[in-house]
């Protein structure tokens, strides 16, 4: 008789292939991808500043783009990295003892030797460079590595592991780190680069967390005593192995008409399982005693009929899964219908799974009514792969996560305009709806595509924020200029009274040439100290302070000097050359009036020079001992000197007068501190909803201009919506004014929800 294909007789047959991970080393998986993702999280932020100030002291313009282009390929993939590195520890988890972080390709027996050519360049360098990277982390952590590695071996007696095997082993961290850098889109230079920022990232923080995780294994009596590592080739004591409460309590289960192995309930499944029936979140779709049961084949044609009705259904409203499957679960005749423990378990995980997402503030809720039509297609994935809730790199889990996080920007369009990102996603769940039946490549090949849609699109918004980002930077540049020749200015001109010709010159080309050398040599360059000696020494001329014997000879001195170094500047800046004689000619002319005047003015002798100073500081003591006179309230006309002053509030007459003196209403409103440094957190690329003029607008940090403090945000089309200065965005988010957004893996986020909210309960 021919045997279906998902039936798995018990009688006669070993279980293959089949592991279930420890509960040791599932608390190191979950403990240690928490940790490694917040120390991920610094790496970004830090290798960002890095990187900027690599591309600021870079000496060619070839290294400076190189620099930049690391930086904004980091900020983009920023993401997708930290998913790449902890999706490739998880796996050296799930397949312990079969994942060779070494094994790059096929073994040597399995290659074509007509296909073997020299390994390219740039891949050469990057391999040497993870391979030093490698031998100087095992060097430098081999003692607390090793208490590690004894630790997990210990964990599971049956299985051989080489020191590479041991997940989180070096060898383990530079092979997530060089698939996740796989992807970048820079040259071997820059990416070598941030290769060397990985390494002193590793260098500094892996000893603390190879530390974490042994103390995580010792809280769970692992080999709590050892202190030093064993040396090679010496036994470590065994622990018995004991069997499983998930696995005890399923062997004794009811005989099902649809029968699995135990062990393809993978462990993830076992947790959500247990605490499902440790809380009262059993639903009516667990077995019966006495109701029809469905076997899981069943379930799944059932489910795909209503798959098929589901294609002509256009609702904004998405019926929640449990009512969906009601029709399921009960006959024409009115028969109620029951369904096994692990499919009733795995309903109520991709409804809670849905129920959270329908939920979700960061969905518009068009995209959520998009996304719930997957409702039935997700569960016969559920229902068919055990392995769904536990692998993280699953297709139907990416595409979700892809969906969403596309969707999160999304605003709805005016009628009648064309709206390309909700086309593509009405194109997706069409296809899942009347295409999928049991082939979850059909998924694979959806996100591929979905991929490849996103990453045009994604280049089309990033030549547009990038213009804007120039613009932005440009303009602040340029105020900066603007900002620092105006200051000089105003330095040397507020002791002096500057003949209106001079005042044309300076507020003119002077002025413009101060802000070109700001701008292209910078404020700290000899340049800028030459301009300011220049523009001192051009004030001084007109109106030479104060006046002695000496004055009028140093003057005839330095005004060839002046006159030649306003003209180098004017043509520094390639004004026009008519203009600039003309310029000259009024400088000369006002020279010559500032000569004829020393001729007749009286020379100040140094004592009087002295006298005046001293009457200077004789006005300014005088003036601070003058006290501030205040109006006095009605009533205390006669107040001893003794006595105290009243408190605010204290007596009736004259309090709130003295108060609205002392503490005006218009004082500006200054936020918090915790938000200012939210706002310090803020990330390029960071997800927000702003309320502006009373509607609700979704827009993404595009930039931060450091030269001004401003914030730049822009829609998801790349147009700016607005900016903010450091103080008023920390403002508009304490008065509620803008939110964040949380733009994290959706699936990731509500699967931590759905863990949260069962532990609660079973706590309750």
């Amino acid at each position: 008789m021919t045997q279906h294909s998902k039936v798995v007789h018990l009688g006669g047959q070993k279980s293959v292939g089949k592991f279930s991970l420890p509960v040791a080393l599932m608390r190191l998986r979950d403990t240690s991808g928490q940790s490694l993702k917040a120390v991920l999280a610094g790496f970004f932020d830090e290798a960002d500043d890095s990187l900027f100030a690599l591309a600021d002291r870079a000496g060619s313009n070839q290294d400076q783009t190189s620099y930049f282009d690391a930086m904004r390929e980091l900020r983009l993939r920023r993401k997708s990295m930290t998913v790449s590195i902890l999706q490739y520890i998880s796996q050296a988890f799930n397949e312990l003892g079969r994942f060779n972080p070494a094994q790059k390709g096929e073994v040597l027996e399995e290659v074509d030797r007509d296909s073997l050519s020299l390994m390219d360049h740039s891949d050469l360098e990057q391999q040497v460079a993870l391979d030093n990277l490698t031998n100087r982390l095992r060097s430098r952590y081999s003692e607390v590595f090793g208490l590690l590695a004894a630790r997990v071996r210990h964990t599971v007696p049956d299985v051989s592991l080489t020191d590479a095997q041991v997940p989180l082993s070096p060898e383990v961290l530079c092979g997530a780190i060089s698939e996740a850098c796989e992807d970048l889109d820079i040259d071997i230079r820059a990416k070598l680069v941030v290769l060397k920022l990985f390494e002193r990232m590793l260098t500094e923080q892996l000893g603390e967390f190879y530390q974490a995780c042994n103390q995580t294994l010792m809280s769970q009596g692992v080999l709590a005593e050892m202190k030093t590592p064993p040396r090679a080739g010496a036994p470590v004591p065994q622990r018995r192995a004991v069997p499983s409460p998930e696995r005890a309590r399923q062997d004794d289960g009811a005989e099902r008409v649809f029968q699995y192995d135990q062990a393809e309930v993978t462990p993830t499944l076992s947790e959500l399982s247990a605490l499902l029936h440790q809380t009262d979140h059993q639903q009516a779709s667990s077995q019966k005693a006495g109701a029809r049961v469905i076997d899981t084949e069943r379930l799944i044609m059932q489910l795909s009929e209503l798959q098929t009705a589901a294609q002509n259904v256009q609702s904004e409203r998405v019926l929640p899964l449990r009512e969906q499957l009601q029709p399921v679960l009960r006959s024409a005749e009115g028969e109620h219908a029951s369904v096994g423990q692990v499919d009733g378990d795995v309903i109520n995980l991709v409804s809670m799974l849905f129920e959270f997402i329908l939920e979700d503030r960061q969905l518009h809720p068009v995209m959520k009514a998009l996304i719930g039509r997957l409702q039935i297609p997700v569960l016969k994935v559920a229902l068919s792969d055990r392995n769904f809730f536990n692998r993280g790199g699953h297709p139907v889990r990416k595409l979700l996560n892809e969906l969403a996080l596309a969707a999160i920007g999304w605003a709805e369009k005016r009628p009648g305009v064309r709206d390309p990102l909700r086309d593509k996603i009405e194109e997706v769940v069409e296809r899942v709806l009347s295409e999928y039946t049991q082939n979850v490549r059909l998924f694979e090949e959806l996100v591929k595509d979905f991929g490849h849609f996103m990453d045009l699109d994604r280049r089309r918004r990033e030549l547009v924020e990038q213009r804007l980002r120039d613009a932005e930077e440009g303009r602040a540049k340029q105020e900066r200029a603007h900002q620092a020749a105006a200051e000089l200015i105003r330095r040397y001109t507020e002791d002096h009274e500057i003949p209106e010709p001079v005042s044309q010159i300076i507020n003119d080309p002077l002025s413009r040439y101060l802000q070109w050398v700001v701008l292209r040599h910078g404020e700290e360059s000899p340049l800028w100290d030459s301009a300011n000696e220049l523009t001192r020494r051009l004030l001084w001329s007109v109106d030479p302070r104060p006046v002695s014997v000496e004055t009028r000879s140093e003057l005839l001195r330095s005004i060839p000097g002046v006159v030649e170094g306003l003209r180098k500047a004017l043509q520094e800046i390639s004004w026009d050359p008519f203009a600039t004689d003309a310029v000259i000619r009024d400088l000369e002319l006002v020279h010559v009036d500032v000569l004829q005047t020393l001729v007749t003015a009286p020379v100040e002798t140094a004592e009087r020079q002295e006298e005046t100073a001293e009457l200077a500081e004789v006005e300014i003591d005088v003036q601070a001992d003058v006290a501030p006179s205040f109006p006095v309230p009605n009533g205390m006309d006669e107040a001893p000197e003794d006595s105290a002053p009243p408190e605010i509030g204290d007596g009736a007459g004259g309090s709130d007068e003295r108060v609205a003196q002392t503490s005006p209403q218009d004082a500006p409103e200054i936020a918090a501190q915790q938000w200012f440094d939210a706002a310090d957190q803020l990330g390029v690329g960071a997800w927000l909803e702003l309320q502006k003029e009373g509607v609700r607008v979704r827009c993404k940090l595009a930039a931060f201009i450091k030269a001004t403090g401003k914030y730049i945000f822009v829609n998801r089309n790349g147009a700016k919506v607005a900016e903010y200065l450091r103080d008023d965005l920390a403002l508009a988010m304490q008065d509620q004014e803008i939110t964040l957004l949380d733009d994290g893996l959706i699936f990731d986020r509500a699967l931590e929800s759905i863990i949260d909210n069962l532990r609660h309960s079973r706590k309750d």
